[in-house]
């Protein structure tokens, strides 16, 4: 098991180089070779996690070389149960994803290696233990979206690329001058586990302009990862990027790139500075809240399927906001209710997960469609169940699983979210629950418009969904009633996790580091 995450970012990366290599004009050997590189690193991530100790909280599988000394910059990888089940269903999304990109004909060779490289940028950022290679990871996925969606998208692709790049950008900034902070204030070094143990003590007292250095810090950070959750009012970019994007880069951006904002501020805030979790928590909850109203008012009032499912996005992120938030539940002043701290931050973690296989299935089936009849007006159709029945079936389930129906996994993590938070912010999470009305609001008005009625008669000969298609959103559609009905094993997976994440909040708040 030595250097087997290495491995999973660099196999993407060499992918990447044979693909660039390869005749520009066979194609299909260009697509075959990018779905054995992802197949491959898919088995890869399978080995790590049978290899995983769950029992284990802290970091597993280490490397760590030497890079720039005389910096203290060094190559720094581990995972622990925050981050495996964010390795595993990134390896999942882009092995599907090569699958789903099958029809880009444009410079097949150019979209494939740019694929592979925005694979290994995302691993990268979920692998990476040393801030200076962090974020070099976190820059290398922006470029390749960058052109993905720019080149490879719909008719505002150019405008829906720039404004991604430009939005990201300045997130990436600010974290830069936390990031900064944080190695001139720790001792010149960017071990993120280092910084972990000298944080506390070391901006404690201290000041910027008068203000405290680690709330500073704590915001610059935040911001950064908030942008790319996206929390309200930094979403504006989303829907315009995923209505631009090809299917497959919507998929990846909706199940994967957002989590990586929850990621980060579960790994970076709460792991580097927990004595400001207590200080942020009510606005953390709160820009949940928000999340959670307006991205279902919005999706509500779409036309279009693929912007009601963008918007539904920014709604499902809003409860992990909720259930991370929930962890102030820990301290003494909420009463010390670990249970319920465990139940919001594990909740959190579980609604990144469901939330990637849901929504990756929603644009998956959007796409389907797409691909049939060229447009996503949802007034466009109708009558498509007599058409398409077994297509009506799958996304019927995949609606029903967006919405939170019991039975679907992500009820169980919206639920444990929920109970996680009550405790401490009752008034939120009452109105936050508005939310659940509105998911099934927006999907129900939406299935009923698409696929009750008259069959329209420009669709009476459209396909029914075929093989390839199916072998893309099944595997989704099993993993989440899997989960629906039985949550054990992922919560299992990252329980010992998410009790170190909370103890050490507990503590900071116990001794009064803040």
């Amino acid at each position: 098991m030595e250097n087997i995450l290495s491995l999973l970012i660099w196999i993407p990366i060499l992918g990447a180089i044979i693909v660039a290599f390869l005749p520009r004009d066979n194609e299909n050997l260009v697509r075959y070779i990018s779905a054995a590189i992802t197949g491959l690193e898919f088995i890869v991530a399978i080995v790590l996690w049978r290899a995983f100790d769950p029992v284990n909280g802290s970091m597993q599988f280490m490397e760590r070389y030497e890079w720039i000394p005389s910096l203290n910059i060094s190559y720094i990888l581990g995972v622990d149960g925050l981050s495996l089940p964010m390795v595993l269903l990134t390896a999942m999304l882009f092995f599907i994803g090569v699958f789903v990109s099958w029809n880009i004909k444009k410079a097949v060779k150019g979209y494939f290696a740019l694929y592979l490289l925005l694979n290994a940028g995302v691993l990268g950022v979920f692998l990476s233990l040393d801030f200076f290679l962090f974020y070099i990871f976190w820059e290398v996925m922006l470029l390749p979206m960058y052109f993905l969606i720019g080149m490879w998208g719909g008719p505002q692709r150019e405008y829906a690329a720039i404004k991604f790049f430009l939005y990201t950008l300045f997130g990436s900034v600010l974290m830069l001058i936390g990031i900064l902070g944080l190695y001139f204030t720790c001792g010149k070094t960017f071990d993120i586990l280092l910084i972990m143990e000298r944080a506390p003590e070391a901006l404690n007292g201290v000041l910027w302009w008068g203000m405290s250095a680690a709330k500073v810090i704590w915001v610059l950070l935040f911001i950064g990862f908030a942008i790319k959750v996206p929390v309200f009012p930094f979403h504006t970019w989303l829907p315009l990027a995923h209505v631009e994007a090809p299917t497959a880069i919507s998929v990846l951006l909706a199940g994967i790139l957002l989590k990586l904002g929850v990621y980060g501020i579960i790994r970076v805030n709460y792991g580097i500075m927990p004595d400001q979790v207590y200080w942020f928590a009510g606005g953390l909850a709160f820009l949940g809240l928000v999340n959670v109203i307006w991205g279902g008012l919005c999706a509500l009032a779409q036309t279009d399927l693929k912007k009601l499912v963008a918007y539904s996005s920014i709604n499902h992120m809003g409860y992990s906001l909720i259930g991370i938030a929930a962890v102030v539940a820990a301290g003494e002043m909420n009463g010390g209710d670990l249970k319920a701290a465990q139940a919001g931050l594990s909740g959190a973690v579980f609604q990144m997960f469901n939330h990637g296989t849901i929504s990756a299935m929603l644009f998956i089936l959007v796409g389907v469609v797409y691909e049939r009849a060229h447009h996503r007006d949802i007034d466009g159709f109708g009558g498509l169940a007599s058409q398409m029945p077994i297509y009506t079936g799958i996304t019927a389930l995949a609606f029903f699983a967006g919405l939170g129906l019991p039975g679907f996994s992500g009820f169980v993590s919206e639920a444990m979210c929920f109970i996680g938070a009550f405790p401490v912010f009752k008034a939120i999470v009452v109105l936050s629950t508005i939310g659940i009305l509105l998911n099934a609001a927006y999907f129900l008005w939406a299935f009923q418009r698409v696929f009750f009625g008259e069959l329209n008669e420009k669709y009476k000969d459209m396909k029914e969904i075929n093989g390839m298609e199916l072998f893309t959103v099944i595997p989704l559609a099993i993993i989440t009633l899997f989960f629906g009905i039985y949550p054990g094993p992922y919560l299992d997976l990252i329980k010992a996790t998410m009790d170190q994440i909370i103890e050490k909040i507990a503590f900071a708040a116990s001794y009064g580091i803040m």
